[in-house]
């Protein structure tokens, strides 16, 4: 969750409806852009940043996990082929931000309007419904995340305080309705997009426990005085020749999901001053903060796996691969809480913002919606409660929290989400739309290499879809609901 995020936050506020502004055309003064608002201000440098801090997420924990499935070879080349895949197809999209004239056209603000502005009618709908599955999706993947990092915290202290061999069994449950509970009263908050600080917050956040989980990384290795793993990735023996196959697919999934940030490119592109024409600094930018990462990305995968080898944990900070310093596992894992308690309000309000636009669209009399009754807070200026979203918003969070004591499967949850949302929002659209704007021939050979592209993305999204969805079967078999327990 980062301040693109929360950028992005915004994103969705007018999806799906056809809400057109007409603002006055100031001219391009020098107050204002070609659009009538105010003067953008972003550089290469902020959009970059912005990258940087919205791909770097929860994701990166899985990453050991990812590489010991695949091993040495396939590992790193499939995270460098995801990293080419996520630049040319983030290029097209910035080619999208204006409609018509690359440097003129008109703008599109999200990347609804964009879907809407090149490719119109049913296609709109669908690219509505995928984001809002997989923000559903991310709310259930890091409540899960958050009660695995909280149960880290108490077992870290318990194996220092009763010894490494000692039990410490510790159940999720209370952690995630803990979670929930804290998520109810932030989700009260009407516009949280305004609450900039705590993207800076998390921004920190997900640097600190990164780093040290690479820092611990390394010294393991330097520990053992050797590098674990093989170059054909997780053993048969380890595991049977099915799970190896559908645990490679899920890798996939794993992978695509930490490097997942189309969502919000176009709300980025958007905060960029021009000339130069924004799609050309936002391709420096994407190639910039792809390349930080993808860099960031290996260090973090192959130096977990090359300290674990084949039992590189699912998350990194979690599995305890690492018992000491127990304190500095605690302040990761303290890092990753905060990280995600922000992050999952952040991906939650445009879908908030959404069904609350369309039960007022439906029921525009309805006091229920509509009436908020003002409530005096000394030294801030007053809370106006509406009874509708208190309601909704409250059940939604327990939705997802009792999904989360139903299915605690981080490894699996992560790679469904990146199954689901990679090809759809990071290739297809991006293509489809370059393709219709372009105005590119059909069974020309670039429009063929195009297609080659997302059909090869699509199989591999597929693959890691079904990888995970195995996964989640495997795990239930031996599972009893609401008494996950480490």
């Amino acid at each position: 969750m980062t301040m693109s995020e929360s950028t992005g936050s915004r994103q969705y506020q007018h999806q799906v409806f056809d809400v057109s502004i007409n603002v006055p055309n100031q001219g391009g003064s020098k107050c204002y852009d070609d659009d009538g608002r105010l003067k953008r201000t972003g550089t290469v440098w902020t959009a970059s940043a912005h990258i940087i801090t919205a791909v770097i997420g929860s994701g990166v924990l899985s990453l050991a996990w990812a590489v010991a499935q695949l091993g040495w070879i396939a590992g790193p080349t499939v995270m460098f082929l995801f990293s080419f895949v996520t630049y040319y197809t983030s290029a097209l999209l910035s080619t999208c931000y204006r409609s018509g004239d690359p440097d003129t056209g008109k703008r599109n603000y999200t990347y609804m309007d964009a879907v809407r502005a090149n490719l119109g009618g049913f296609k709109v709908k669908l690219c509505g419904a995928i984001q809002y599955v997989n923000l559903f999706g991310v709310a259930i993947g890091y409540t899960i995340a958050s009660s695995i990092s909280m149960m880290a915290i108490e077992r870290s202290n318990c194996f220092h305080s009763k010894g490494d061999s000692s039990p410490c069994r510790v159940s999720s449950n209370p952690y995630m309705i803990a979670f929930g509970v804290i998520e109810i009263i932030f989700s009260q908050i009407p516009d949280f997009d305004q609450i900039w600080w705590l993207s800076i917050v998390a921004a920190i956040m997900s640097f600190t426990y990164s780093t040290i989980g690479l820092g611990l990384g390394v010294a393991k290795v330097a520990e053992n005085g050797k590098i674990r793993g093989s170059l054909t990735g997780i053993s048969i023996g380890t595991v049977t020749e099915t799970q190896k196959i559908w645990r490679s697919f899920q890798a996939l999934g794993a992978i695509a999901f930490a490097y997942s940030y189309s969502l919000i490119l176009i709300e980025i592109q958007d905060t960029i001053k021009s000339p130069p024409s924004e799609y050309k600094t936002m391709k420096k930018a994407t190639l910039l903060s792809v390349a930080v990462t993808t860099v960031f990305y290996m260090l973090c995968g192959c130096f977990g796996y090359a300290a674990f080898g084949d039992l590189s944990p699912g998350n990194l900070l979690t599995g305890f691969g690492f018992y000491n310093p127990y304190w500095l596992l605690d302040i990761a894992n303290v890092a990753i809480v905060v990280h995600l308690i922000g992050a999952y309000q952040v991906y939650c309000q445009p879908l908030f913002a959404f069904i609350e636009k369309t039960a007022l669209e439906w029921y525009p009399d309805s006091k229920f919606i509509t009436a908020e009754i003002t409530i005096p807070i000394p030294g801030i200026k007053p809370y106006k409660l509406n009874l509708f979203r208190l309601i909704w918003r409250t059940i939604f969070v327990i939705i997802t929290t009792i999904i989360s004591m139903l299915m605690p499967f981080f490894n699996d949850v992560v790679g469904i989400l990146g199954a689901l949302g990679f090809w759809p929002l990071t290739v297809y659209f991006p293509v489809e739309m370059y393709i219709a704007q372009k105005r590119i021939p059909k069974w020309s050979a670039r429009w063929m290499c195009l297609q080659i592209l997302s059909m090869a993305c699509l199989v591999i999204s597929v693959a890691a879809l079904v990888g995970s969805f195995a996964g989640v079967v495997s795990d239930l078999k031996v599972y009893k609901p609401f008494k996950t327990s480490y």
